[in-house]
């Protein structure tokens, strides 16, 4: 899917947001609220290798918008979400971040994808006094003493240990692990290494996976060199597609495990029968688990939109805006930013319909501690 990009900020405009205090100054002003609309802003991956997992959060984010709306919105205010393609590379997620605010349009920020990504903008945020709900990362090194920032999802380093302590339960007592070769995949693989020691688990093998795949004949070698028994990914995109694919062809009955942002939607339907078997985290309800009433809820948001695929993603980035509605109401008709910090800040044990949100009163904010583990059938569902 192509957007097209943010224009590029003329030389002027960029002095200004050079100019020393700027920032604190001009972007700590109430923008994107008007009577009448409220600016959510969105920087994820519409292109490129993670394409499918910002075609996912667009979707549940959409949905969910949908169904605020169409119930008069928020105080009467309907909301408007600006959502824009940054491929996966920090530098756009920043620049875009940059624009929205310079430009006004945007009163909060909501879901953007990806930890180096979340890395370069949450600074930004910080200085410009911006809310933030629902980073779509799970780096424990992005959950700091941040007034601005809600997190919803549990932690990477929670998904991981809950993984390793299956593997050590299976009886194993080695594992090899892939991780991408960024920010994201060596920081899953502190967290790997941290849990495995717990579990006196060894680690056979730690290989590197380029994010553009390009060495991924190099990994399966090593993989076939050392045949642990079993494979943790700390991959993302499409390069798991091809990792697993892989795999399978060349350990039929290795055992493989994932985190809950291993593959999107658009990833499962291109493996096909070849994702049976892949034993991942889920950090919210399965997605087509309809007996969970808020699964009901985003599925019912869903088809609405004539969207009849349900993913784990989409349902994150839809819980994602309903916790922000949630913080809208709390705060209040006369809202300021300061309101729905501290709306949001104050929701306790919020269930949502199978799904608890509950914040503490200090930073880091983090709503949901939850880990599940599930079993991808042939069909790209979970196996009951």
């Amino acid at each position: 899917m192509q957007r097209r990009p943010f224009v590029t900020l003329a030389s002027s405009a960029a002095a200004v947001l050079a100019a020393p205090g700027f920032m604190r100054n001009a972007w700590a002003q109430e923008s994107g609220i008007s009577g009448k609309t409220l600016g959510i802003g969105c920087s994820t991956a519409l292109s490129g290798h993670f394409a499918g997992f910002g075609h996912d959060i667009r979707l549940g984010m959409e949905a969910a918008v949908a169904h605020v709306n169409g119930r008069g919105g928020i105080f009467g205010r309907t909301l408007q979400l600006s959502l824009v393609d940054d491929a996966y590379v920090p530098q756009r997620t920043a620049d875009n971040v940059k624009q929205m605010i310079s430009q006004g349009n945007v009163f909060v920020l909501l879901s953007c994808f990806g930890t180096p990504n979340n890395q370069a903008i949450l600074p930004l945020l910080e200085e410009a006094g911006i809310p933030y709900v629902g980073p779509i990362t799970g780096a424990s090194s992005l959950r700091k003493s941040s007034r601005n920032v809600f997190h919803v999802r549990a932690s990477y380093t929670d998904e991981i240990r809950r993984l390793v302590q299956r593997l050590a339960g299976m009886g194993l007592t080695g594992v090899g692990v892939v991780f991408l070769d960024n920010g994201f995949g060596r920081e899953l693989l502190e967290d790997a290494t941290r849990a495995m020691a717990e579990q006196q688990i060894k680690p056979l093998l730690q290989v590197a996976l380029a994010i553009d795949g390009k060495n991924l004949g190099e990994v399966l070698a090593k993989v076939s060199e050392v045949r642990p028994p079993a494979v943790l990914l700390a991959t993302s995109g499409l390069e798991s597609v091809e990792l697993i694919r892989g795999l399978k062809k060349n350990h039929p009955g290795i055992l493989m495990t994932g985190t809950s942002v291993t593959l999107s939607g658009d990833d499962l339907k291109e493996l096909g029968s070849a994702s049976s078997g892949l034993a991942v985290t889920m950090v919210v309800p399965d997605s087509n688990l309809a007996k969970i009433a808020l699964v009901r809820d985003y599925q019912s948001a869903m088809r609405a939109r004539n969207e009849q695929m349900f993913t784990q993603r989409s349902l994150e980035a839809y819980i994602n805006l309903r916790v922000l509605a949630e913080g809208l109401e709390r705060a209040g008709a006369d809202l300021t930013r300061a309101k729905l910090r501290s709306a949001l800040a104050s929701i306790r044990n919020w269930d949502m319909g199978g799904f608890v949100i509950d914040y503490a009163s200090q930073p880091p904010y983090v709503g949901s501690r939850f880990v599940d583990l599930g079993v991808f059938g042939g069909t790209g569902r979970f196996l009951a």
